[in-house]
């Protein structure tokens, strides 16, 4: 083997074969860690489709899919009743307060009252109940934002700072 091509390399021949063998053990230990990896695949692979075929599993998706559109229209109109709803209540009375007073010392009890109602922006109304023996009187009295035109009695003034929170 002198004429071998071996032999015109400026490095030994053994280091050659013995690099080349290394390779092929890193390259087989590469090869057993894919073959590990792809059987564990394989295995969820077969629990997931165990029981299913693929028709099955497309009508599954697909029924999924039409759940999710109606789950996405119905969203769409809780969420359009909601608008409507929170517009609704800012334009309803949400703040009171309420007086009961004796109208006319020894009358007979606390049978007169004051009620304020305001919404949102503190707009609404003071109901005043005056009751006598002759009869029940009601005197309403506009509020704007809080205030009022008119002078109010001592009893309208404490159910509007009850209704406004004072």
């Amino acid at each position: 083997m002198e004429n071998s091509m071996l032999n015109s390399w400026p490095i030994d021949p053994a280091v050659v074969i013995i690099s080349l063998g290394v390779i092929t053990i890193l390259l087989l230990i590469m090869t057993i860690i894919c073959i590990l990896q792809t059987s564990k695949l394989y295995r969820r692979y077969d629990y997931f489709m165990r029981g299913k075929d693929a028709e099955s599993l497309e009508s599954v998706i697909l029924d999924q899919i039409d759940e999710i559109k109606e789950l996405k229209v119905q969203d769409r109109a809780n969420k359009d009743t909601m608008r409507t709803l929170t517009r609704s209540v800012k334009g309803s009375y949400q703040k009171f307060g309420m007086v009961k007073y004796n109208a006319f010392k020894g009358m007979g009890g606390n049978l007169s009252f004051a009620l304020a109602l305001l919404d949102l922006n503190n707009t609404g109304f003071i109901l005043n109940s005056v009751h006598s023996r002759e009869g029940c009187y009601l005197y309403i009295k506009s509020v704007e934002k809080g205030e009022t035109d008119i002078g109010l009695g001592n009893e309208e003034k404490e159910a509007l700072e009850q209704a406004l929170g004072y």
